[in-house]
């Protein structure tokens, strides 16, 4: 990882982004209300990231009754990100990262420095990042590793 990457324990970067019906989402808006998973994946409709926005999905719920909110960000157009949520029922929030500065605010890496990495975090309602997870090729951990991590934050 970078030297400026979020760190556990960093407060997590707040940021603007567009939603895919053009309004403005902010991350600190969010951490009022809830624990927020915060995914950053390299593109929409490739088969590990399809697998993990369907986990994501399938896990919906649990993460809800958490007390999180999942929201999922790649550099994908907005026009993107509808057609992948429609397509797979995507009930959390897609959001286009175009140009990459949120992920760069992150230090979210990227793969033999051309891919867009997958990179998790867990940032609680403080504004805190209490959990990363950061992996290429294992696209299911992020979200089984995410959830682990909810349930031992609840419990503490």
């Amino acid at each position: 990882m970078k030297d400026n990457a979020i760190k556990v324990g960093d407060k997590a970067p707040d940021f603007e982004l567009q939603r895919q019906d053009g309004t403005l989402f902010r991350l600190y808006d969010l951490l009022k209300e809830r624990n927020v998973v915060l995914y950053f994946y390299p593109k929409d409709n490739t088969p590990g990231c399809t697998k993990q926005a369907c986990e994501f999905r399938d896990q919906y719920e649990v993460f809800r009754e958490h007390g999180a909110e999942v929201v999922g960000i790649s550099s994908d157009s907005r026009a993107s990100h509808q057609r992948f949520e429609q397509a797979f029922q995507l009930p959390f929030l897609l959001l286009s990262d175009v140009g990459g500065r949120t992920r760069e605010l992150f230090g979210v890496p990227r793969k033999l420095g051309l891919l867009p990495g997958r990179v998790t975090y867990i940032i609680d309602k403080s504004g805190t990042v209490r959990y990363i997870f950061n992996s290429m090729t294992k696209p299911l951990e992020h979200v089984h590793n995410a959830l682990k991590m909810l349930q031992e934050l609840a419990a503490v």
